[in-house]
């Protein structure tokens, strides 16, 4: 056996002997924390795309004018799409 080898050997049988990693419990806090969602927001999905600034302005001053949100400027829209297709309105 060469040398190498016998380094490789003695490098591999000391990983067996070193301990193994403890699991740590989170805390419910801690967990709670991360999965705080809007009462608004439950049970919904997030849809989203990627659009030039431009009509990112444009959505949010065409928002300002009629004096409503982005988001329902959005289900408007979405409630059109789907009606154009000959589906139900289910954007709500």
């Amino acid at each position: 056996m060469t040398t190498r080898e016998n380094t490789l050997k003695k490098s591999l049988m000391g990983m067996k002997e070193q301990p193994k990693p403890q699991l740590v419990a989170v805390e419910p806090a801690a967990q709670a924390a991360s999965t705080n969602v809007a009462p608004s927001r439950k049970g919904k999905k997030v849809i989203s795309g990627y659009f030039d600034p431009a009509a990112s302005r444009q959505l949010r001053m065409l928002a300002i004018e009629q004096d409503t949100t982005v988001q329902a400027l959005l289900e408007e829209a979405l409630n059109d799409l789907f009606k154009k297709h000959g589906r139900s309105s289910v954007a709500c």
